[in-house]
């Protein structure tokens, strides 16, 4: 399994918040089994341990950071670590976001920014931090990780996350273009409605009141395949569009959610 090999991936948002295959472990593991190097970052040391245990035991090599993506200073500080432990940055995957429930007169202000903090400014930071050293380098691969809610309305009225990841896609877009001259990649993968660690954790909660297999029942019946996949689904994806074999993509966006954007209702 070497479709990696070599290769220095910087994934931010390795960690989970519970058990189960997230999106940013399962693209650490997945890297990490494919031979990249994996620098698996994260806000909490805690949520990194079970990705790091993963990984160990399968024989990967990965190196655990600690990382707020809402500061410049800890991003600057991750990127320059990376470079000065391995010389170089093949792989950026930008992992890291939430979602709050609420409508644009419902939402509060301060939520409103929180979450252009988390979700979009996190993807200018690191890509602002990596992007130099990618272009000193004449190569590199960006995948930033979006969401459906960035596409269509899907099902609960959440306007900032929305509105974030839409941004996070158009952002990708753009730096695209600027960049591929420069030997720089950077494409979107866009999840639907995964079965990940966060439906336990935070969805339920916020959407049926704790009801985990109701909120699993209604988000799987939006899908036509007729049943949700979780983070590793999202994270072959991004092997994929961090692999040699994507040497011809960029600026555009790989939607894993079993078909769900393409219904009307």
């Amino acid at each position: 399994m070497t479709r990696l090999a070599d290769k220095v991936a910087l994934i931010v948002g390795a960690g989970s918040v519970g058990a189960g295959w997230g999106n940013g472990r399962a693209c650490a593991a997945i890297f990490a089994q494919e031979g990249a190097r994996v620098i698996a970052a994260d806000i909490s040391a805690e949520a990194l341990n079970s990705t790091l245990e993963i990984i160990r035991a399968n024989n990967g090599t990965v190196t655990p950071q600690t990382c707020d993506v809402t500061d410049s200073d800890s991003v600057n500080r991750l990127v320059q670590s990376t470079i000065d432990a391995e010389g170089r940055i093949d792989v950026l995957v930008n992992v890291v976001g939430g979602s709050k429930h609420g409508g644009a007169a419902e939402l509060a202000e301060e939520d409103w920014n929180q979450q252009i903090e988390l979700n979009l400014s996190s993807v200018y930071r690191t890509c602002h931090a990596v992007l130099p050293h990618m272009v000193r380098a004449g190569s590199g691969s960006i995948i930033n990780i979006a969401s459906t809610s960035g596409m269509r309305y899907t099902g609960s009225p959440q306007v900032a996350y929305a509105s974030t990841k839409a941004g996070v896609i158009q952002f990708s877009r753009v730096t695209a273009v600027q960049y591929g001259p420069k030997g720089v990649r950077i494409n979107t993968v866009v999840p639907g409605q995964l079965h990940t660690p966060m439906v336990e954790s935070r969805l339920a909660g916020q959407r049926t009141g704790g009801d985990v297999e109701e909120l699993l029942k209604q988000r799987q019946a939006r899908i036509p395949l007729g049943f949700m996949g979780d983070g590793r689904d999202t994270a072959n994806a991004a092997l994929f569009l961090a692999s040699n074999e994507s040497r011809f993509v960029t600026g555009t966006e790989i939607v894993v959610d079993g078909g769900m954007t393409a219904r009307c209702d």
